[in-house]
């Protein structure tokens, strides 16, 4: 049942917030969190998000084999190579977001991609 909080707006029904928690919960290892922050600039194979994040291959895959799962990513074919792609722009919005503002306090441009891990996510 939803109710209506001090600032007038309705609470979201529980099976929202259930969905809202999964996706966030994906979110909540650096890596994936990476993973998406790296996808929103544009598309990338295993081998490029790998590189970029630092990890290694079979980890970048199962972190994308979930993001997947969940409906945040897909992948496409090209040639040879599985291609990933952000498959929720509000997703990319949200990451965008935290991710801009949290560099921004701490004094890192929000133009120049955060290494996560470096920032001590």
């Amino acid at each position: 049942m939803s109710t209506v909080s001090d600032g007038g707006l309705q609470d979201p029904p529980a099976e929202v917030l259930a969905e809202a928690s999964a996706a966030f919960g994906l979110l909540a290892t650096p890596a994936r969190l990476h993973i998406v922050w790296a996808l929103a600039q544009g598309e990338s194979d295993v081998t490029g998000l790998a590189e970029r994040v630092g990890g290694t291959l079979p980890s970048i895959s199962q972190h994308l084999t979930k993001l997947k799962l969940a409906g945040l990513v897909r992948s496409r074919r090209e040639g040879r190579r599985q291609v990933y792609l952000v498959d929720d722009p509000d997703v990319v919005t949200v990451v965008r977001l935290m991710v801009g503002q949290l560099a921004e306090r701490a004094g890192h441009s929000a133009r120049k991609p955060v290494r996560l891990r470096e920032s001590g996510a």
